[in-house]
């Protein structure tokens, strides 16, 4: 018998991973918009946790700006013009397989079903499965829509539908992901199995399974 019923996965820094080099990125910004730079990629991603639910793309990423403007004591108006340029230089479609994605993919598919639970919006995730091959590769597929009660991990809202349209319970699942915050809390709040994919640290959300990358994989079947 096999150990799950299900395999979730997340989509970003876990299936996959951009190929535009992120600091470049945010320098690029930051120079379009005439400002000097007071933030890093790091010191963007270490905010992520605080920040309120937001309805769209948009919306988490002004709010992201703004908050990461506030702590450098600057001028949080600036980030609406900070997103627009963000969001024009990002491309969506530029992204490749994490090491282990693709094969990891192809062992759950023939362990179970297979979901997918992502906090991003349809229409953005939606271009990069596209871009990797992947859309159709998932038997259910979870994208964050507050508007209709759908709140980022580590929301249970995502989780319960993930489970629902997979027709199993949370003590036959398990769900992977990079986010010890999102993926591994949110997972084990609801009983579900969490295989995270990091590095070892300290923490106090503790994983089912630490894999090194998803080439690793094999260890949690």
């Amino acid at each position: 018998m096999a150990p799950y019923d299900a395999i979730c996965f997340d989509l970003d820094q876990t299936l996959c991973e951009s190929t535009q080099d992120a600091a470049a990125l945010l320098e690029r910004t930051f120079d379009r918009a005439g400002v000097d730079q007071f933030c890093t990629p790091r010191e963007l991603r270490a905010v992520v946790p605080s920040l309120p639910t937001a309805d769209s793309d948009r919306e988490f990423y002004t709010q992201l700006f703004a908050e990461v403007a506030r702590q450098a004591d600057v001028p949080p108006s600036i980030s609406a013009t900070l997103t627009d340029l963000y969001l024009e230089l990002r491309d969506p479609t530029a992204v490749q397989f994490r090491p282990g994605a693709e094969a990891a993919l192809d062992r759950a598919a023939a362990t179970g079903r297979v979901g997918l639970i992502t906090n991003g919006g349809r229409p953005t995730q939606t271009k990069k499965l596209r871009a990797l091959g992947i859309e159709d590769r998932f038997d259910a597929r979870v994208f964050i829509d507050p508007g209709a009660g759908v709140y980022p991990k580590p929301d249970a809202a995502p989780f319960e539908r993930a489970l629902s349209m997979l027709e199993t319970e949370p003590d036959r699942a398990v769900h992977v992901g990079d986010s010890l915050h999102a993926d591994v809390a949110g997972a084990n709040a609801m009983g579900i199995d969490s295989a995270w994919v990091g590095t070892d640290r300290a923490t106090d959300h503790v994983p089912t399974y630490k894999l090194a990358s998803l080439e690793t994989f094999e260890e949690i079947l």
